[in-house]
């Protein structure tokens, strides 16, 4: 069995590695701009931003939900990174300074991003198209500006999408047990 992960590994890797270095190859000064203006969507702070308008804009469900996603992902994501501990990819445009745990995997910015457009999917105050079209432009530049391996990119979006299902049905069942405990208040009085 460990061979057969170890294979595994090796094929996951060496995918990584070649997508690396394709993104490398194609790195132009105007791309590179586009994708360092992007990336920061992806960030904490960019997600207590968005998670604060929604706030302001009334929309409960949707503060709640990306509250509660969020949540759940980002200390998984956490850590990930401080268990595997793997190294940048090699090349970076830039690695961001100062971030809790400076190892690639997985992606926390993928994740987040992942959180926001499955919301939008269901919410009918968020357009879906910008907001997935912005996620992926996201998770795109995390592996373009060198801070991750595809892997690293595909893991987080996998938490992100884990995180808001589990969201969503911790919500939903939340709901119905207050339900019915107002209707079973209710048929006692």
């Amino acid at each position: 069995m460990t061979g057969l992960v170890a294979d595994l590994l090796a094929v996951v890797t060496g995918i990584d590695h070649l997508a690396a270095d394709l993104l490398v190859a194609i790195r132009d000064p105007a791309i590179t701009k586009v994708m360092n203006s992007v990336t920061g969507l992806g960030s904490a702070t960019a997600a207590a931003v968005i998670v604060g308008l929604f706030y302001l804009a009334g929309w409960h469900e949707e503060v709640a939900t990306s509250v509660l996603a969020l949540g759940l992902t980002g200390p998984v994501v956490l850590t990930l990174m401080g268990l595997v501990q793997r190294p940048f990819p090699p090349t970076p445009v830039c690695v961001t300074s100062g971030e809790m745990v400076a190892h690639s995997f997985p992606s926390g910015h993928a994740a987040g991003v992942t959180v926001f457009a499955l919301l939008a999917a269901r919410s009918p105050q968020l357009p879906f198209a910008p907001t997935a079209v912005l996620a992926t432009l996201v998770a795109v530049s995390r592996m373009y500006l060198g801070t991750h391996y595809l892997s690293d990119t595909l893991v987080g979006i996998a938490i992100g999408a884990l995180g808001f299902v589990a969201a969503t049905r911790w919500l939903a069942d939340s709901r119905r047990s207050l339900v019915t405990y107002l209707q079973d208040r209710s048929n006692a009085d």
